[in-house]
Order: C-alpha cells, then structure tokens, then sequence
C-alpha cells in the first residue's frame, strides 16, 4: 500500500490527508467498520461526541493492536456542550468514550452564533492544548465572518476548519478565509453524500482515468491540499476511497470539477444552526 501523503498542521503536527469519516455510522456497526478502515490502511479517524460512536471508534482502534502514535483521532464537541467549563467535562466525556490518553485533534463541531459561546469554549480548548490532552485544537462549519470574529480575541490559532466541501459545493471564500489564517481545511461529506458522484464532468473524468467517481473525487480533495473524510460503511467502497494514490488529475481534469460549483449547501447553514445534537 502506498504510503499516503502528510500534511502539516500550523503547530508541525502531521496529519494524514486521507481520514475514515463516521458521520451516521450506527453504533453497533462501529467497531467492524472502523477495524476495516485501519485493516485498509486509513490512519486517520474522525468522530464525535454528536455521532454517539465514539466507543466504537476506541474500540476498534485497540482491536486493531496497531500502536496509539500511528493511528491519528479526531473529536468534536456537541453544541450543546459549549461553554467554558462545560466543554472541559464534555472532552472528560469523549476522552473517557475513546479510551484514550491525548486526543490528536479536538474541535468545537459548530459556531453557534445565536449562542454567543464559541468564544468561551475555545478557551476551553486552548486549556486543554495547554495542559497537553489535545495535541492540536481547530474548529468546524466556521464561516469567514465566525473565523475573524474568533481570531480577534484567540491565543491559539486553530488549526484545521472542517467544512462541507465537494465538487457542487465549494465555499471558497470559507476556504480562503481558513488558509489565510494559517489553517488546514478539511473537507467533510467530500463525496457530496454520493450525489456529486452522478455529476456528468465527474463521470467523464473517471471515464477517462478508469477509476470510479469516488476516486476521481477524492483525487481532486487530495490535489487541492485538503484534507478529505470519505465515509463507507461497505468493505468493497471502503478499500476503493483508499485507493486514490496510484494517479493524479490532469490540469483540464482539475479545471472540470473545479467548474462543478451551484453554491447548493447539503448540510445546515452556520450561520443560522443550533440544533445541540443532543438525543431526544
């Protein structure tokens, strides 16, 4: 298996630029999905508190018997669980969930804006980067206006925004505003939830390569310098996200899912979201 590529965070941590994604992964699935992944290769898991499988993804890591430093694990806080202190017993939560030490990457999952909290909550954060729980800190659905209103008053620089970002839905301007800070973006459902996989330039550009719309994807996440967290819970689509490292995108293929952009959001707007992701 190729090694795959490393990006470096702002504070030099490295991070795979291929994660395994477990948005709505059922917590009985879990573990077997997960084992699968790091049995594939991926060496990068993303979870959170909001998902409810954060037991899972602990379990499987320790099921795998691969050593806890080669497996790079990243949290997320609820919303609901904003707040200074609230947040410090929220990760207490996650933490005690993964069964693990430190924590790679820990983020605040949305900004909240009605609530007024991100601010607060990333003292929190910066506390437990401070004290050495977390070895990176970043934030996620974070627009430009939420990224320059943090940035005024943070110690720490986040390192990563996780935002919505596949061929239909680009956001460039969050993009822009995350790297001109000095954070690496990660795209999340970079698939377009499988609905960018039947766009015709996607299609013709699989055609052309011989590989599937998945990959042509996840080649274009790769080459434009995210991060990207394809998520699968079928063993066949699992091994063939991974499998993007044997060929590159040309220049006019690059241009074509460049082109693919209609500004259509699939997953709530930040500015407007305050659901607090806490079961009924």
């Amino acid at each position: 298996m190729t090694t795959q590529p490393m990006l470096e965070l702002n504070n030099g941590v490295r991070i795979p630029q291929l994660g395994f994604g477990t948005f709505r992964v059922d917590e009985a699935q879990t573990q077997r999905v997960v084992e699968t992944a790091l049995e594939v290769g991926y060496r990068h898991v993303d979870t959170a508190a909001g998902y409810y499988n954060e037991a899972g993804v602990g379990a499987a890591l320790r099921a795998s018997g691969l050593p806890r430093e080669e497996v790079f694990l990243t949290t997320k806080l609820r919303n609901g669980d904003q707040g200074h202190d609230r947040a410090l017993r929220a990760f207490e939560d996650s933490r005690a969930a993964l069964g693990v030490d430190v924590v790679d990457l820990y983020l605040i999952h949305w900004p909240v804006p009605a609530k007024g909290l991100y601010k607060e909550t990333w003292r929190a954060l910066e506390k437990l980067y401070a004290d050495g729980a977390v070895r990176a800190i970043g934030i996620s659905n974070f627009l430009p206006e939420h990224v320059e209103d943090l940035l005024r008053d943070a110690e720490v620089t986040p390192a990563v925004d996780q935002i919505e970002v596949h061929p239909s839905f680009q956001q460039r301007d969050a993009q822009r505003a995350a790297t001109d800070a000095g954070m690496v973006v990660e795209a999340y459902a970079p698939l377009g939830q499988a609905e960018d996989l039947a766009l015709p330039g996607v299609v013709a550009v699989a055609e052309e390569l011989g590989v599937t719309p998945a990959q042509v994807v996840l080649r274009w996440q790769l080459q434009q310098g995210r991060v990207a967290l394809p998520k699968s819970v079928t063993p066949e689509r699992i091994t063939t996200n991974f499998d993007v490292l044997g060929f590159e995108l040309d220049e006019a293929q690059m241009a074509t899912l460049d082109g693919l952009d209609s500004d259509v959001r699939m997953f709530p707007d930040p500015r407007t979201a305050q659901f607090t992701q806490f079961r009924d």
